[in-house]
């Protein structure tokens, strides 16, 4: 067994314009006063890292780890979700995407899907010029507007669908397994993998393509009212990173699941700072440990009540007490005794 190594914090939702959250030193010193001992850095914030240039420089990563590390801090991983989103996106969603791509290609599906296939390059090289083995991203989709088979969904559309998602990520794959790096979905409703039979189907339409992993954020199961747990047990040998965010689901007369299109705080499936919703972390660090996961715990704050310096505060003590130091020796080794072969035969009496 492996001891999950954390507490680690993703940036995402603590970089802005006032110090500490304004550049990569100052953010690093902040969360390592917090007790954090590593950072997940999103690739599309500029403040923080240069992907094309990280890319194409060593030198460059070299003193992006220089400052992480004279902060008290690792790099846990990269992480490329907006950019994955665009790799494939239903034009339904085009006006909201805009946003994730550079203005001058907002509007130009084509142009915007381009840039993110080669920012998902410059990130694989960046990784592997950083000494990292894993990335984080979504997949995007092409079918999540057909999630709900109403009007019948046509023959043949979900294998299509998946089909030309795995033709478009499959180069893409391909440039990460050069680099050994190994590309780990969050598994997301809005993506075209949003639970174990899409990761599934999505694993089977790449030919079983060895750098196709999972991030896994039980938060999302908890919405979606599926076996978190039960999860890991199907597809521990394909999880390398982990987010650890909470949830809760208040199911009620007027909403569910879908949530009637209300603000986060009203919709019955809602994310909150770690220890204040459902999620049963004992037993998902204990499963995670039990199957040999040696990678970071990372804190996701997403919270709709409490606000993010509370919530990264609390996250680190939450994370550690949780995290296990696991036995290198049995319980009852006490008992145990000298044996060899002859001595396990007259046991069993042959």
């Amino acid at each position: 067994m492996k001891t999950i190594k954390g507490p680690g914090i993703f940036l995402a939702q603590f970089i802005g314009g006032e110090t500490p959250f304004n550049n990569l030193k100052n953010i690093c010193e902040w969360a390592n006063n917090l007790g954090y001992k590593a950072v997940q850095i999103p690739t599309w914030e500029e403040g923080l890292i240069d992907i094309k240039k990280a890319g194409e420089s060593k030198t460059y990563c070299d003193e992006i780890k220089g400052i992480v590390s004279e902060a008290g801090m690792e790099i846990s991983e990269l992480s490329t979700h907006l950019q994955g989103q665009l790799v494939a996106s239903h034009y339904a969603y085009d006006k909201m995407f805009d946003a994730f791509a550079p203005k001058n290609l907002q509007g130009n599906v084509k142009g915007r899907t381009e840039w993110a296939v080669e920012q998902l390059k410059h990130a694989s090289n960046a990784s592997k010029h950083l000494g990292l083995t894993e990335i984080a991203t979504f997949s995007g989709s092409l079918l999540f507007h057909t999630m709900y088979p109403w009007p019948q969904r046509p023959k043949g559309l979900v294998e299509t669908g998946f089909k030309e998602l795995a033709n478009r990520w499959s180069p893409i794959l391909n440039h990460f397994d050069n680099n050994g790096v190994d590309v780990c979905y969050e598994i997301h409703p809005g993506e075209d993998l949003h639970d174990g039979i899409t990761f599934e189907r999505f694993l089977k339409a790449t030919n079983n393509h060895a750098r196709v992993k999972i991030l896994y954020d039980p938060s999302h199961f908890v919405l979606q009212q599926m076996d978190y747990l039960k999860y890991i047990d199907h597809y521990h040998e394909f999880i390398k990173m982990f987010h650890v965010k909470d949830a809760e689901f208040n199911p009620n007369g007027k909403s569910g699941v879908y949530g009637g299109y209300q603000d986060w705080i009203d919709r019955p499936g809602r994310f909150r700072s770690l220890g204040d919703g459902q999620v049963d972390f004992k037993s998902i660090f204990s499963k995670l440990s039990q199957y040999n996961f040696e990678g970071w715990a990372v804190l996701e704050w997403e919270c709709c009540i409490k606000s993010p310096e509370q919530g990264a505060l609390e996250g680190s003590k939450f994370i550690k007490n949780h995290i296990i130091e696991v036995s290198k020796k049995a319980f009852d080794d006490f008992a145990s005794g000298d044996t060899d072969q002859k001595h396990i035969n007259n046991i069993l009496g042959i």
